[in-house]
């Protein structure tokens, strides 16, 4: 059973989700347990510092611990500034008034801190896809889960490149798994094609995760929230694959944006959360639906200098290719990590490649306009314009002409109308 609220036109207040919140932890037979809470890290809007203290304010006094895990994927670790700032709380503040509160980082580059808890055979994975891949995955999440009686999952749903809609079991998966099931699910979503997964709440890449969840021997609930900006338009709370859905239709009203024709040109002007283009370029992925045959979008941030603080050597290596540049050349390229090469293809966005040419045509062109230095950005197949170049004053109130300018730009999706892809926004 579910416990929410949300509507498009209002929003919820703190008392609203409060009331939510008590109804449903009240029966959830907690008192005693040791729970695990596990949270999105920066680079998500949502009103975690509300959640932190209401969770405690609910059940704090109640459970034997209430520690929470960051969902990092493999996004770097979150030193104790960041953390206060996500959670809203320093960590004197977290020692004197939550004695029984823990807050780990997920690390999914050391095995001592995983454990397998499934695998998914060739022929299930090959169902599961239709038959996209046929690999068995050896399903590994953070052990620190089995030092908890409960899970919950409390983060927020939008479209999503790789898995259609985020929020929901992509907690788990990836936000504190283990490098095999992180790349088999992106290199998926690559093989599918953001422009045909994004928004989509059925994807093969959301159905493996299910899949991946159903090995986990911990009660899980879900806490879903739904953000438009930086409001909370609706709070669902129960078991993950339902709140995630009902959270996932109401996000599909509130954050795609339809327009009635394709622009030539975007502006889009990645939101300060994000401080790699690993994270920014949902600037791309949440606009390129939007953008006509050959036309252009432009990533505005100058604050961004690195390509991935992660992975950024990698990618330096491989450069950013449409998805057949890679298909097409498999044996080259089958050793990189699925997850490298989902990146590069989800940036470079849809095209083709002939091999017997050597010719990629790419259906949009991709430029940076950030600090990234030109020769970088030229090496790795991405267009260059300096950013000081750029007035986005002068990109406002010009549709009309066929540009567009998005501001804060990463969560919510652009779509030309009317929709041509069958099934968005619904199962």
């Amino acid at each position: 059973m579910v416990i929410g609220q949300g509507a498009t036109a209002e929003t919820l207040s703190a008392d609203s989700a409060r009331e939510l919140l008590a109804r449903a932890l009240d029966s959830a037979g907690l008192d005693g347990k040791r729970v695990l809470v596990i949270i999105p890290d920066g680079t998500r809007t949502a009103p975690i510092p509300l959640l932190f203290s209401l969770l405690y304010e609910q059940i704090g006094r109640r459970v034997a611990c209430l520690d929470y895990l960051i969902a990092l994927g493999t996004h770097p670790p979150m030193g104790e500034a960041a953390i206060e700032r996500l959670v809203g709380v320093s960590a004197a503040e977290r020692a004197e008034r939550y004695p029984n509160v823990a807050i780990h980082n997920h690390r999914w580059d050391l095995p001592e801190a995983l454990a397998t808890v499934g695998t998914i055979g060739r022929d299930e994975a090959a169902w599961l896809t239709g038959g996209l891949l046929a690999e068995e995955v050896p399903v590994t999440l953070n052990r620190m889960i089995f030092d908890y009686d409960q899970l919950i999952i409390c983060g927020p749903v939008f479209p999503h490149e790789v898995a259609g809609f985020s929020g929901g079991a992509k907690y788990l998966f990836p936000g504190i798994a283990g490098a095999e099931i992180i790349n088999f699910t992106h290199w998926l979503g690559a093989l599918v094609t953001s422009m045909d997964t994004i928004g989509v709440k059925d994807t093969p890449v959301r159905r493996v995760i299910h899949r991946a969840a159903a090995f986990v021997e911990r009660p899980i609930l879900c806490v879903a929230l739904v953000m438009r900006g930086a409001d909370l338009h609706g709070l669902y709370i129960g078991p993950h694959e339902e709140a995630w859905a009902a959270a996932a239709d109401l996000s599909a009203e509130l954050n795609i944006v339809r327009r009635a024709r394709p622009f030539r040109r975007v502006l889009s002007m990645a939101s300060p959360i994000y401080d790699d283009l690993w994270t920014a370029a949902k600037a791309m992925y949440k606009t390129e639906p939007v953008i006509a045959d050959g036309g252009e979008v432009i990533i505005y941030a100058p604050h961004i200098s690195e390509i991935s603080y992660t992975h950024g050597r990698l990618i330096d290596q491989v450069g950013y290719h449409v998805r057949d540049y890679f298909t097409k050349q498999w044996d080259r390229f089958k050793h990189v990590p699925g997850g490298i090469l989902a990146h590069s293809t989800h940036v470079k966005g849809q095209g083709s490649y002939d091999p017997a040419t050597g010719i990629e045509t790419p259906r949009i062109q991709v430029t940076l306009a950030t600090s990234i230095p030109e020769e970088r950005c030229r090496r790795v197949n991405l267009g260059y314009v300096d950013y000081r170049t750029i007035n986005p004053e002068e990109w406002a109130g010009r549709e009309a002409e066929g540009l567009l300018l998005v501001p804060h730009a990463g969560e919510l999706l652009f779509r030309a109308t009317p929709a041509s892809r069958e099934g968005e926004g619904h199962a």
